[in-house]
């Protein structure tokens, strides 16, 4: 049966004429999925369907979107991250002696500087960050890792940082969807986070976000911010982080609205 897919020109171009009109024919595409942004059921033959394209360095996941979440288009990820999302949605077993896959958690607040309040995203992954090929015990290369990234250490919270080039925050309908990050070799933007499922803001953070068209990116290594419930505390947070040489940020253009 026909599904009421959305095949954009770049997804069609990436996957080719043929395989892009045995989906919308029904041969290839489910009838029933788990929607990629907000999980919850969607059925592409009764609801308009959007085809989202995660590509990574060698492979490529066809998933699908209800339209009125995501449009149709392709989504740059890196490896790991898309093999994590294979095994998610595969239910595959992770290897229990491999390490713990770390996971970068993010908080949103306003946070005052000289008067202002700034919409502000603070990034704290859920175990040590190695640098890719040496095993964890040669310590958290998280912050380093950033500081090659152009992120800048942070001594007091104080002032705005400086902008990071090519990274950008991506809101869509009032909703956080991504952190972006420079392409391979000057080419399209990278998720470096995407949520699994977009994450609501006040309307607070998004006004501001809007008005000021760009969002500050505080960035700290496990168990220097934690999950703090008011933005009071975690303000006192970074400002600990910092004040022990334990915070990087950047500020990041707003993409969408």
């Amino acid at each position: 049966m026909p599904r009421m897919l959305d095949v954009s020109d770049d997804v069609r171009a990436e996957i080719g004429d043929a395989e892009a009109d045995r989906l919308l024919a029904g041969e290839n595409a489910p009838g029933g999925y788990d929607c990629t942004s907000c999980r919850t059921p969607g059925d592409s033959e009764r609801e308009r369907t959007s085809t989202v394209l995660f590509i990574g360095e060698e492979t490529a996941v066809l998933a699908f979107a209800h339209a009125t979440c995501l449009p149709s288009q392709i989504v740059r990820v890196n490896e790991e991250e898309l093999k994590g999302a294979v095994r998610s949605i595969t239910g595959a077993e992770a290897d229990p002696g491999a390490p713990e896959q770390a996971v970068l958690g993010i908080t949103s607040g306003l946070v005052l500087l000289a008067g202002e309040l700034h919409p502000a995203l603070v990034v704290e992954p859920t175990a040590p960050i190695a640098r890719a090929g040496t095993p964890g015990e040669h310590g958290d290369e998280f912050l380093p890792l950033l500081v090659e990234q152009g992120f800048h250490p942070v001594t007091s919270v104080d002032t705005v940082p400086a902008v990071l080039r090519g990274w950008s925050v991506l809101l869509a309908m009032g909703q956080l969807h991504a952190v972006l990050q420079p392409g391979p070799s000057g080419g399209q933007p990278v998720a470096w986070w995407q949520a699994h499922q977009p994450l609501q803001v006040t309307e607070g953070w998004r006004t501001a976000a809007n008005k000021a068209q760009q969002v500050l990116v505080f960035a700290a290594p496990v168990g220097s911010i934690g999950r703090q419930p008011r933005e009071d505390l975690l303000r006192d947070a970074l400002d600990k982080a910092a004040a022990n040489g334990r915070l990087v940020a950047g500020t990041m253009p707003l993409a969408g609205t």
